[in-house]
């Protein structure tokens, strides 16, 4: 048996679209997937069975300083857009959950307070984003409105005219890492203009009460809360102040999505690598299925998806660091490579017959994961109206 082609960088990417990337930033990216590999990896699938967070992947992490890696800055090289993305793809491709976790602060909420805050706001926070001294979620969703958040978001933000203070009262669903964040960026209506406004709320600020979200088939290891505000006091210095309506939340939604869209192809790099080590290992009929043609047919067919998956956001990434951000152009990445994650994913699994449902593989893991990630940022269906806003001039929401 022959060893398998494989790309210079990343050993899925055959047509070598990593190689955009500097010396300094593959010596990142294969310094993370070392840590990856042999730091956070033993504890994924027993976290994964267990529904728990593993506590033991958060100081590796932390310290690879990805946000502002060594490496790069001794090198004299600032973080490019296009690092970032691999960044994500690199982390995904390990575990989805993995990358949601670091995602949920180090793109999420650092999104939301680089593009919603104040000068002032945007410098302070991302130094301590960046440091790890604050850690923080993004919060969004709610109980009864997630793809009609736009008009239909409920949770409320009433100023107080003696003192300054705001007054939150609401709740929010699916907000992944809240139970270990430092501040919760969150989304409410100000009842004086109806407009929607953001403001950091600490977890434990009087008022805040939340649960973990249990029972979950997907993104297990990912502790997704349920918040509830009742009466919840915040400064006036907690508002980012350049979130005044829900168009700036949409600003905050396009740049996020190829975040999501990233982490969708480093998932299908996942699947694909674990199915192609699984049938050239797995014997039948006396000898290695890999030699089965419908097993390489739907080889094929999943290398191709992670290919045009991977080629467009790396052109994506391009426009992107060039100011150019598009909604139609964010929404249709995030909806064709999360669908193309999700018929990857189960072709892996497919490819693997029972052993795809079992943890020891990790196929079974990203099998299941995938529909997370089809569902959130933006429902398959969400992203498509978007798109087909952009299509026809119409839109087509209601």
């Amino acid at each position: 048996m022959r060893d398998p082609i494989q790309g210079a960088v990343i050993p899925s990417d055959l047509f070598g679209f990593a190689e955009v990337l500097t010396e300094a930033e593959r010596a990142v990216l294969l310094e993370t997937r070392r840590v990856l590999e042999e730091e956070v990896k033993p504890y994924i699938n027993e976290a994964w069975d267990k529904a728990v967070f593993p506590d033991e992947i958060v100081q590796p992490l932390q310290d690879l300083q990805l946000l502002d890696p060594p490496a790069l800055r001794e090198a004299g090289e600032s973080v490019r857009d296009i690092f970032t993305g691999f960044r994500n793809f690199e982390l995904a491709r390990c575990d989805i959950n993995v990358g949601t976790y670091y995602n949920a602060s180090a793109g999420l909420f650092r999104t939301a307070c680089m593009v919603g805050g104040s000068p002032e706001q945007a410098q302070r926070l991302d130094a301590q984003i960046k440091s790890g001294e604050v850690k923080g979620v993004f919060a969004l969703t709610e109980p009864d409105h997630g793809s009609d958040i736009a008009g239909g978001l409920a949770t409320t933000a009433t100023k107080d005219a003696d003192t300054g203070e705001w007054i939150i009262n609401g709740e929010k669903r699916w907000i992944g890492g809240a139970s270990t964040a430092d501040l919760i960026a969150t989304f409410a209506r100000d009842t004086a203009d109806n407009q929607v406004k953001c403001f950091l709320v600490a977890p434990q600020a009087e008022g805040v009460s939340m649960e973990i979200i249990d029972r979950k088939a997907s993104l297990r290891i990912m502790q997704n809360a349920h918040i509830t505000y009742n009466n919840v006091r915040v400064s006036g210095d907690a508002r980012l102040h350049n979130i005044n309506s829900f168009k700036d939340v949409s600003e905050c939604l396009r740049r996020m999505r190829s975040d999501v869209a990233w982490m969708a192809v480093g998932a299908q790099a996942g699947a694909y690598e674990a199915a192609v080590k699984y049938v050239r290992s797995r014997e039948q009929f006396g000898r290695p299925i890999a030699g089965f043609q419908l097993i390489q047919e739907k080889l094929a067919l999943m290398l191709g998806n992670l290919t045009a998956s991977l080629g467009m956001m790396v052109k994506l990434t391009d426009q992107q660091q060039a100011g150019i951000f598009k909604e139609e152009n964010s929404a249709l990445a995030k909806m064709f490579t999360s669908l193309k994650l999700r018929e990857t994913a189960s072709w892996a699994r497919e490819i693997c017959g029972g052993n795809g449902i079992i943890l020891d593989n990790d196929v079974a893991r990203f099998h299941a994961d995938a529909e997370a990630v089809y569902s959130y940022e933006g429902t398959h269906e969400i992203n498509a109206l978007i798109v087909g806003r952009a299509i026809t001039g119409v839109s087509a929401f209601i």
